[in-house]
Formats: structure tokens, sequence, C-alpha cells
């Protein structure tokens, strides 16, 4: 006897919910991605995927900025555009806030663990000005009401 697994079913109960926001074209600022509201919620997973080439230089990192407290860094600030980032390049990191974003035609790291992000958003910091990258994350509520959306 066969048994057929539902690809979005065991993505779901693996990683959670999963949800994607584009940065629209780089600028020099700070964006909002993703809102966090009625709670913390534990981000399983989270990279991006870059829609339009990076040819400029740019140190770019995202961040947790809650509503109440001090905002952090998700990961240290890297240089994704003196060598040009080309469309398709997949973005990623392991979660520890001192290290850097990787790249990758084919593969990328991903989080070793989850990351507890309080209500709030998690922001793209970008000093570059080209480029867009689409941004994916999978998060389950922490808390009771907890949900995480594209800002």
């Amino acid at each position: 006897m066969s048994v057929l697994l539902n690809p979005t079913a065991a993505r779901l109960g693996i990683f959670g919910t999963s949800v994607s926001k584009s940065t629209g074209t780089l600028a020099a600022t700070t964006i909002s991605l993703f809102t966090i509201a009625g709670g913390a919620v534990a981000v399983t997973s989270i990279f991006g995927r870059v829609t339009t080439d990076i040819t400029v230089a740019n140190s770019y990192k995202l961040q947790a900025n809650p509503t109440v407290g001090t905002t952090k860094d998700l990961v240290a600030a890297t240089d994704i555009g003196t060598t040009d980032t080309l469309t398709g390049t997949l973005l990623g990191f392991d979660g520890v806030a001192a290290s850097s974003i990787q790249q990758g035609p084919g593969a990328v790291p991903m989080l070793l663990r989850a990351i507890a992000v309080n209500t709030g958003v998690i922001e793209s910091v970008s000093a570059g000005t080209d480029g867009v990258i689409l941004w994916t994350v999978t998060y389950v509520p922490l808390e009771l009401g907890a949900t995480l959306v594209a800002a």
C-alpha cells in the first residue's frame, strides 16, 4: 500500500504558515516587510529570492523592530551588490545575528533554530538603490491569536 503525502501539508506541519513579501525596488531606506500582531511568533525559516539584479554596492540586513523595546538585527549587514547578485539568486542566513547573508544560485543555509519575534515588524534595511528581493517566511504562533502577515 502506498501513502501519498501532500507537500503543502508536510511543509505546514514542519515549518508552519508561509508568507511572502517583495521589497520593491531597493532604496537607501528601511521598509516594513512583515507585521507581527497579537503576540510573539516563532519564525521557523526565512529566505530571499532576487527577482531583479542587484548591481550597486549595498550593505543590507533584516531586523526585528518590536512595538515596545529595542530593534534587533536578525542578520549582520552584508554587501550584496558590489559583486552583482543576479536574478534567481537565493539569500539565506543561519539565524545567528552576527552571521552574514549567504548567497547561492542553487542553495543557501536556513535557520539553525526558530527565532522568537515579538509584536512589531520585520524590516528590510538597504543602503543600495537597485534590485528587488522576494522574502518568504514561515512561522508558528507562540501565543494564542499571534499572526505574521505581509506589511
